[in-house]
């Protein structure tokens, strides 16, 4: 007997492979929505094709499924992208998260508890309560975010809103640190190819918009278990903040990874393209690289899972080792 059945769409994305392992061993029954059959290569869940952006479709995929769990993970994201197909991005992200949780009211599907995977980038105003978004992606995250809640207030469905920091872990990520683990094990392939500790053949510089810019990351499987206690425990309507609390430097973030690499490393900081730089040979011949300020320390307010009894377990040095292992293995 299974725990009972949960549809995960985007199953077939970074968080999504996660999650879908995560319910599976747990004992769920999983519904993987993915956009193109052959996606997934799991033996522990059900892969189900549907275009998410098709009304009659999600309302085919429900009356057929009937879940009691649904994870919704699917969407565009790619900031750069949005700048290019602003419309894309607000029908990807919005009009599909109203569709499913419209196609749950109109199949009277009441107790389905529907958790919405929004971003950090979403919503930001300014005190003139005039919208001012980074980018179409941040506008599309916080038009998503609000129209979940409100269409759960109105027709009284259990919608609550996760908002995770920077996701990092092992697989394919458009992430800071998926690029970085990328181009560092196709770096040590290269220099292993050439028989040298050489950099004559190595890729060229990864670059870093600056050294000082801090980020909050946490581990993807860190955030599925998050994702298990809201839609389990979290309140209808809430939105629940999932971060480690700590924010660090891209100058440490990037340390961090060069330390665990057995090939020569060299990164472009900002706007220079002439000077490339070891960072772990920078701080050992004095560059401080330090974590923010005390005060600028919790970039996520945690609290609202502390209730849940949730908290990270993954340090970032071990997320760091399954990212580069992982591109070791799959490079």
């Amino acid at each position: 007997m299974t725990k009972g059945r949960i549809l995960i769409t985007g199953a077939s994305g970074f968080t999504g492979r996660h999650a879908c392992t995560h319910f599976a061993r747990l004992g769920y029954e999983v519904v993987a929505v993915v956009r193109r059959p052959g996606s997934l290569e799991q033996d522990l869940v059900r892969e189900v094709v549907c275009n998410l952006a098709q009304q009659a479709e999600v309302q085919r995929l429900l009356m057929t499924e009937r879940p009691q769990l649904l994870l919704h993970l699917a969407g565009l994201n790619a900031v750069a992208d949005s700048w290019a197909e602003p419309l894309a991005y607000m029908s990807g992200n919005v009009m599909s998260t109203l569709y499913l949780i419209d196609s749950l009211r109109e199949l009277s599907l009441h107790s389905c508890r529907v958790l919405v995977a929004g971003s950090m980038l979403g919503p930001r105003f300014q005190e003139d309560d005039q919208p001012q978004p980074l980018h179409p992606y941040s506008l599309s995250k916080t038009v998503q975010t609000l129209v979940a809640r409100a269409w759960g207030h109105l027709f009284r469905l259990p919608v609550m809103i996760a908002q995770p920091s920077n996701l990092i872990g092992p697989g394919r990520s458009n992430g800071l640190c998926g690029l970085i683990g990328a181009h560092l094990a196709h770096l040590e392939v290269s220099a292993a190819d050439a028989g040298t500790d050489s950099l004559e053949l190595a890729p060229a510089p990864f670059r870093l918009s600056s050294l000082t810019e801090a980020r909050d990351f946490i581990d993807v499987r860190d955030a599925v278990h998050a994702y298990e206690h809201i839609l389990h425990l979290g309140e209808p309507g809430h939105v629940y903040p999932i971060g480690s609390g700590r924010l660090r430097s891209l100058g440490e973030t990037a340390a961090c990874f060069e330390s665990r690499v057995a090939a020569p490393v060299r990164w472009l900081i900002g706007a220079d393209v002439q000077n490339p730089v070891s960072l772990v040979q920078e701080m050992d011949d004095g560059l401080i690289i330090d974590p923010p300020p005390p005060e600028k320390q919790s970039s996520v307010n945690t609290a609202p899972m502390q209730t849940l009894g949730w908290y990270p377990s993954i340090p970032f040095e071990q997320s760091v080792e399954d990212i580069l292992n992982y591109f070791r293995r799959n490079s």
